[in-house]
């Protein structure tokens, strides 16, 4: 079973919420906030900081606060993914790509039917948080938590518990 950490970064700038177009392995593009996997021996925060520079350009010099978490499983597929999405409160910089990981294909700032539209093409896991957060703007952290049965993408069901 397969275990990992991500974290995403919510920056909100006059225009709206930053989004970043994916291309994934198989092919498919989909769009979520700026962030990725947590290196061993990093924190969230500091590994959260180095994705937003590495497929944005942009430097966050301030954190606000956790806004979820999430908890994906997949055991069909071998997999946990456990996500930490972390409200930036400042930044710095312009919007640039140098993604080392060659997945960032394009950014933009994108208002609320924007990403309901971009967002909602893609997993549920990434997509319901983020929506139901620019609805609600809580101001604790929340929990969401998902099953995904299945043995690949296009045949998967996902439920959120």
């Amino acid at each position: 079973m397969r275990d990992w950490l991500v974290a995403g970064a919510l920056l909100e700038g006059p225009q709206g919420l930053l989004l970043v177009q994916n291309r994934r392995r198989d092919g498919s593009v989909d769009w979520s906030p700026p962030g990725g996997v947590i290196d061993a021996g990093e924190t969230v925060l500091d590994g959260l900081a180095r994705e937003v520079h590495e497929e944005t350009g942009l430097v966050v010099t301030g954190w606000e606060r956790k806004v979820y978490d999430i908890e994906a499983h997949a055991p069909d597929m071998g997999w946990t993914l456990r996500v930490e999405a972390w409200l930036a409160a400042t930044w710095e910089g312009e919007v640039r790509f140098a993604d080392p990981d060659g997945i960032v294909e394009a950014a933009a700032w994108v208002d609320p039917a924007g990403c309901d539209a971009r967002l909602g093409r893609g997993a549920p896991w990434v997509a319901e948080p983020v929506l139901a957060w620019m609805v609600d703007r809580w101001s604790e952290s929340r929990r969401f938590a998902y099953r995904i049965d299945g043995h690949e993408r296009g045949s998967m069901v996902v439920t959120r518990v």
